[in-house]
């Protein structure tokens, strides 16, 4: 093997690594300590156990676990109440035939600033700002008689983790008592890769993280909470409608090579390497008035690249945003009673960059099982489109994908190559996708400082060379989940399989139709199975067998090995069963997964803001123009403060509006707020406390000729001597300025 060498960069790369580690490493042992307790199970790869039961019905939820083995008004700080037993149900009418349904959305965006954003795992993508505000989206649905019911959630953020759905089902517990349990709860993520981190509680999440952030940690849980109970206190008889359809022109295999690794005969079974199937959820009142909609489609939502520091819901909330903006006429983003979610699926392997992959530097293809470029490497080869930005390419991805919605009729262990990252967003390191020999010199960095892993755990994750061996480690806690929730939700004849992780087009295809077949043998035939994912906990990938011999990202991050989708198939299909004969009440009852407490605390520390010397917070340093045409940017600047400050508030609303003046009424109408897409926050970070806020508003070709300003809503961190920080409320207006049809 020739001679390693290494650039001066990298030198100081793995400098900066092996410094960071050291710490990182010495300072956990001292300060952490590992609590909770886990099950692990050293002799097999997967043991199954089942969740408590429930009662049987045309609306069946089921859970099961999977254990693994070592392989707008502004206020002070908002305080959380005591939970309270039980919450009255609402009066629920029975003589009809449908089910009671109930929708309800609310915000849980968190942190926009001094967070790492979720989902690239790169270096310095720390959040500067809002684009669009994140939701939280629930739907229940129940049987006449109130007996049985489901929850399903859709959450703008990255993935679900562990600790999130534990945290809510237990105020859920304390609010609702039985009513709504782990079993008939299902919490999915987006997988937008633009929300913020810092909500786990796995040690390798943690420190993707750069430390857990309860302010965010709880904003999410609260803006759950508060969307599954407003859907409870909203619910009224209605009827669900089903329908299919393909979406072509969104998306792209972003592994073509692995896809091919799959067996001809199966792969000849489909028309393209990708699931073009979308499968949508219709929900109306009895007067066939519209509630709303759940809708599950195979895209990643990484339009926006790994260069945004502005936190937003990316492609798939661009669809929600589209078509609650075209159903609640009237209202703000984020308001009116609609809502539409549009849930992720098997997209493990599927890219919104249409264009393809390409060296960024020469411009030539670099769709190639490496992934890379001759001149630069992986660091070059990017996806890209199909837009002229990655703004454009979220617009034009999620409104393609809002249109097939909108026109549908219904009938009633990490490997070498996690490290490289995708084509959507490559690594920081000099990783490269198909590895399957290890390299001695991060082998090496690896045993010395995490030790090395067991001869087990390598023969078990064959041909994947093992980089981290995250289920040997425990220290200050699991690396990674070792209880997994799995979960199927019936409804009439749709069936919800909740998969917690990442599964390609291969995988779900062979997931599906096993999980419909088993239905099939045990009487519920023509079933339609959806692979709802990433959720209540996240796992990473999982590929096909095929597929991981390849060893490309996605295989790569397929932590449980190459029997990983054969082991959740079992699994699944023990559920199917036990829901066809009806005997789910004769599953046992699986271990509670552990709720850590003690955590490492987000590694950017909390400090005072400041003002420039005879300057206030909100004090404008650039005004606007006097004038702006359609299709022109307004921006404004502004002695800003933290916006992470405001994640503490729960009644803040929106760090910006565009207000338009009426003149019949003499008073200002909001047009836009912070979740509107046209607006833009910056937040500027300098140094001492110091910063500055940029507001821009992209007027739309839709826009009203008239006199217009622009607000700011902010919120200070104050501490003098000897006290307790504070957190107070500014607000400061722009100069008013004139929108022309031309000049």
């Amino acid at each position: 093997m020739a001679k390693r060498t290494f650039s001066t960069f990298e030198t100081f790369l793995i400098f900066l690594l092996v410094m960071m580690t050291g710490v990182t490493v010495a300072l956990l042992s001292l300060l952490f300590i590992t609590s909770g307790t886990i099950e692990n199970n050293k002799d097999s790869g997967f043991l199954t156990t089942q969740s408590p039961p429930a009662t049987q019905g045309s609306s069946t939820p089921q859970g099961s676990t999977l254990t693994q083995g070592p392989a707008d008004t502004q206020g002070p700080t908002a305080t959380q109440a005591s939970p309270t037993p039980s919450t009255p149900e609402p009066t629920l009418f029975q003589n009809f035939s449908g089910y009671h349904i109930g929708v309800g959305r609310a915000d849980c965006t968190g942190q926009v600033a001094d967070i790492n954003l979720m989902g690239y795992g790169k270096t310095g993508q720390n959040a500067q700002g809002i684009l669009t505000r994140l939701y939280s989206r629930a739907f229940i649905m129940a049987e006449p008689d109130g007996s049985n019911r489901v929850v399903f959630v859709s959450i703008e953020i990255g993935m679900v983790s562990q600790r999130l759905r534990l945290e809510v089902l237990n105020r859920l517990q304390s609010k609702y008592g039985s009513l709504y349990r782990r079993d008939n709860v299902i919490l999915s993520g987006t997988h937008t890769h633009s929300g913020p981190a810092g909500y786990f509680q796995y040690t390798t999440f943690v420190l993707a993280s750069e430390g857990f952030s309860n302010r965010t940690f709880e904003y999410m849980v609260n803006g759950i909470m508060k969307s599954i109970e407003i859907a409870h206190t909203n619910m009224k008889p209605g009827k669900i409608f089903i329908n299919k359809g393909n979406v072509d022109g969104a998306q792209i295999n972003r592994s073509p090579t692995s896809y091919l690794w799959n067996p001809l005969s199966e792969r000849a079974r489909y028309s393209s390497n990708t699931d073009k199937e979308m499968l949508l959820l219709k929900m109306v009142d009895l007067n066939g008035d519209d509630l709303g909609l759940i809708s599950w489609f195979a895209i990643h939502p990484v339009s926006m690249n790994n260069s945004n520091h502005l936190v937003n819901s990316d492609n798939m909330g661009y669809a929600s945003y589209l078509f609650e903006q075209e159903k609640n006429k009237g209202y703000l983003p984020g308001q009116g009673p609609y809502v539409a979610a549009f849930a992720s699926s098997n997209l493990g392997d599927v890219s919104p960059n249409t264009l393809g992959p390409s060296c960024i530097n020469t411009g030539e293809s670099c769709d190639n099982a490496n992934s890379t470029c001759p001149i630069g490497g992986p660091s070059m080869c990017i996806a890209m489109g199909p837009g002229q930005d990655m703004f454009n390419s979220t617009q034009i991805i999620g409104r393609i994908i809002y249109e097939k919605a909108k026109g549908k009729t219904c009938k009633p262990a990490l490997g070498y190559s996690f490290a490289a990252g995708t084509i959507d967003g490559f690594g920081s390191l000099n990783f490269t996708q198909g590895t399957t020999v290890g390299d001695p010199f991060w082998d090496s960095l690896r045993d010395q400082i995490l030790g090395k892993p067991s001869e087990e755990i390598k023969e078990c994750q064959k041909p994947k060379p093992i980089l981290l061996h995250t289920g040997e480690l425990s220290k200050p806690n699991p690396w990674h989940p070792d209880i997994v929730d799995v979960q199927i939700i019936t409804l009439g004849f749709l069936a919800i399989a909740a998969v917690p992780g990442e599964f390609t087009t291969m995988s779900g295809r062979r997931f599906r139709e096993a999980i419909q077949e088993e239905f099939a043998t045990y009487g519920m035939p023509n079933m339609t199975v959806v692979v709802s994912g990433l959720c209540n906990v996240y796992t990473h990938y999982i590929t096909t067998y095929e597929e991981y011999q390849a060893q490309r990202y996605e295989a790569a991050s397929t932590i449980y090995g190459p029997h990983t989708l054969s082991a959740y198939i079992q699994l699944f299909k023990v559920l199917a069963k036990a829901i066809a004969t009806g005997t789910v009440a004769n599953l046992s009852t699986g271990p509670e997964p552990p709720f850590f407490k003690q955590l490492i605390n987000t590694l950017i520390p909390n400090i005072v803001d400041r003002a420039p010397t005879g300057k206030h917070f909100g004090d404008v340093l650039q005004p606007v123009n006097p004038t702006y045409r359609m299709g022109e940017v307004v921006e404004v600047v502004f002695v800003g403060a933290n916006p992470k400050n405001s994640a503490e508030i729960l009644t803040h609303q929106t760090f910006l509006t565009v207000e338009k003046y009426e003149a019949t009424s003499a008073t200002w109408q909001i047009v836009h707020n912070d979740a509107s897409w046209e607006t833009r926050f910056y937040w500027h970070k300098g140094l001492l406390g110091y910063s500055n806020t940029t507001i821009q508003w992209h007027i739309p070709d839709s826009a009203q000729p008239g006199i217009y300003r622009i607000r700011y809503f902010g919120h200070s961190r104050k501490q003098d001597l000897l006290k307790a920080a504070v957190i107070v409320s500014f607000e400061s207006t722009s100069s008013t300025f004139e929108v022309v049809t031309a000049l």
